[in-house]
């Protein structure tokens, strides 16, 4: 199983088609936003934000980035998901939805 034991491996597929399906074009545009700092611009959110990360993101390591965040961003809400990896949402809906309900009913 490539996508890990939380995930089936035809949602993994799925996904993994989906971004090889991108765009030479639009997949080399993206590398720009990788490389622009935009730490600067965080405290000029001003909305209620919810920031809903797990702390085995090896993509986005949590210490290096969401445990960052409360201190740049003035509103943010941290949900904080135990073991969960960089798409939390398909690994940990049980986490994600009720979070993200509970926000926007707030």
């Amino acid at each position: 199983m490539l996508g890990g034991t939380r995930i089936s491996d035809q949602a993994w597929q799925a996904s993994f088609i989906a971004a090889v399906g991108a765009s030479p074009h639009a997949a080399y545009a993206c590398v720009d936003t990788w490389l622009t700092d935009f730490r600067a611009d965080l405290p000029l959110i001003d909305v209620p934000t919810l920031l809903i990360h797990g702390d085995a993101d090896r993509i986005l390591p949590y210490p290096a980035t969401a445990a960052r965040l409360p201190a740049l961003v003035k509103d943010l809400t941290l949900v904080t998901v135990g073991g969960g990896p960089h798409n939390v949402a398909w690994t940990h809906p049980e986490v994600v939805n009720p979070a993200l309900l509970d926000f926007l009913a707030n």
